[in-house]
């Protein structure tokens, strides 16, 4: 018997193009009319914002995907022994999948078949990830979705109700506020079954200079990776943006712990946007928030886990102690807040 080809084993679910570019227009319109000015994180990943966060994650001041790559390499098989039994890999903002082939690998060592299940908003670079691990893994399956968070989970809700290990790599919990992310999570929770588990990679606190310089390279990729934003408005709004007028800012708020990225407009300016047929009036030195990353403490990821009805079961860090990728499970419901 001829095995499954990749096309075969390969499904792609996700709102269609008009649809995710109506989101897309909606959010824009609102961020930009608000004061302060704000647009969501969530759409830096059209396909350049996907490979320049790929280049980002390669330049020297870029610590967290060393060091989250570093704990998978060596603790994958530990993270599988926690499985005994076939387990479907559910992966939210999965992106180019590169060090989750490290946990596929070892899934695939202890099972001779698995299924992937990648979430991520770009639909292109969601299709050519998953097509390059079929090609990879033959007895792998992929059920990829296309969607940001909110709306995938709807997805994932439908799934069959088999062991489940939910991924969510890269410190991607940092974007949202720390209620938000319990929120989040606690929505996550819901249809985890006792022998689930959930894997988060978390950034940890650390010095400032350290953290500024990781979102300030040298090469200014992150720079072109935010100013990018503007570039997609242009393309898919018809704005009128010049990328050029605009300095990247990324300054470490201790306070809050968390990194705050803008775009900050040099001059005076009046930019359309066509499609939303509206008119954005920027002053000289008037930012417009794109990003926060927050950081986190031990303590803080147990009030994480306590206020999303999780528990921490088990904590691996990198040789420098930068980086957390924590393993939780359900929280018994007595210990619960």
């Amino acid at each position: 018997m001829t095995a499954p080809s990749r096309h075969e084993r390969f499904t792609l679910l996700g709102l269609p193009a008009e649809s995710r570019l109506a989101k897309f227009a909606d959010d824009v319109g609102k961020g930009l009319t608000a004061t302060p000015k704000q647009l969501p994180c969530c759409y830096f990943y059209d396909r350049l914002g996907s490979l320049l966060f790929e280049a980002i994650c390669e330049v020297p001041e870029y610590y967290l995907t060393r060091a989250e790559t570093a704990i998978l390499q060596t603790h994958a098989e530990e993270i599988a022994a926690f499985f005994p039994g076939a387990t479907d890999l559910i992966e939210l903002g999965s992106g180019s999948a590169a060090k989750t082939r490290l946990l596929i690998e070892a899934f695939l060592r202890r099972h001779p078949r698995q299924r992937y299940v990648p979430l991520d908003i770009c639909r292109t670079v969601l299709e050519e990830s998953s097509l390059d691990l079929l090609g990879t893994f033959p007895t792998l399956e992929i059920l990829a979705i296309a969607a940001e968070y909110r709306e995938g989970l709807k997805h994932l809700q439908t799934l069959s109700a088999g062991p489940k290990l939910v991924l969510w790599l890269g410190s991607n919990i940092g974007n949202l506020e720390r209620t938000a992310a319990a929120g989040f999570l606690a929505q996550i929770r819901q249809f985890l079954a006792p022998s689930d588990r959930l894997l988060i990679g978390i950034d940890l606190h650390k010095d400032r200079a350290a953290l500024e310089a990781a979102y300030n390279d040298a090469c200014g990729v992150t720079a072109a990776f935010n100013r990018n934003l503007l570039v997609r408005i242009n393309r898919e709004l018809g704005g009128q943006f010049d990328p050029r007028t605009f300095e990247h800012r990324a300054l470490y708020n201790e306070e809050l712990g968390r990194i705050e990225m803008h775009l900050v407009s040099d001059t005076q300016q009046k930019v359309t946007i066509e499609r939303l047929g509206i008119t954005v009036s920027l002053k000289a030195g008037e930012p417009i928030h794109t990003e926060n990353c927050y950081k986190y403490s031990h303590k803080e990821i147990e009030a994480l886990a306590l206020a999303a009805g999780l528990c921490c079961e088990k904590v691996w860090l990198d040789p420098e102690r930068q980086f957390a990728v924590t393993l939780f499970q359900a929280a018994p419901l007595s210990s619960r807040p």
